[in-house]
C-alpha cells in the first residue's frame, strides 16, 4: 500500500508567524493533534497538540491564570514548531512510514510533493488503523 492510500488529505496549516492562541483555538475544535507550518506552498515545520501544551502556561483559562501567563499565548508558530520535519512523497510505501516512525521519535510523517508542498499527513494511528482493518476477522 502506497502513503496516497492511507494518509489524510484534509490538512490545517499555520503560517510561521501565527499565534499560540490562533493554534490553540484550532486544536480546541478539531480532533486531530497535528498542524502543519508553512511559508506560502512550502512546508517548513510541525506542531503537535503536546507541543503546544508545553509552551502555554497551565494557567491558561483558569481564574489563576495571570498576564504573563496569557502572555505565553502570544509566542508565534516557528518558536514552537519542529523545524524541517521528517516527510515521505505519496508513492512511498507504507513500510517506508512504519521505518520512519521507527528510526524518529515522530508522531506524523507529512506527505509532500516534489516542491515540498505537503499533500497529506499520515500519523502511526492511522497505520495501527489499517493493521486492525486487515486483521479484522482472523482472529489474531
Amino acid at each position: 500500500m502506497k502513503a496516497k492510500n492511507l494518509m489524510s488529505s484534509k490538512l490545517v496549516t499555520v503560517d510561521l508567524d501565527d499565534s499560540l492562541a490562533l493554534i490553540k483555538d484550532i486544536f480546541d475544535h478539531v480532533s486531530f493533534h497535528h498542524l502543519l507550518v508553512v511559508e506560502g506552498p512550502k512546508l517548513l515545520g510541525v506542531i503537535s497538540d503536546r507541543d503546544l501544551l508545553k509552551a502555554i502556561s497551565p494557567n491558561v483559562e483558569t481564574v489563576a491564570a495571570t498576564s504573563k501567563d496569557l502572555a505565553t499565548l502570544n509566542k508565534k508558530a516557528h518558536q514552537i514548531m519542529t523545524r524541517n520535519p521528517v516527510t515521505i512523497n505519496d508513492s512511498a510505501s507504507i513500510i517506508e512510514a512504519v521505518e520512519l516512525f521507527n528510526s524518529h521519535s515522530i508522531s506524523c510523517i507529512p506527505v509532500v510533493n516534489e516542491q515540498g508542498k505537503p499533500v497529506g499527513i499520515i500519523t502511526w494511528r492511522d497505520i495501527m488503523r489499517e493493521i486492525g482493518n486487515r486483521n479484522k476477522g482472523k482472529g489474531e
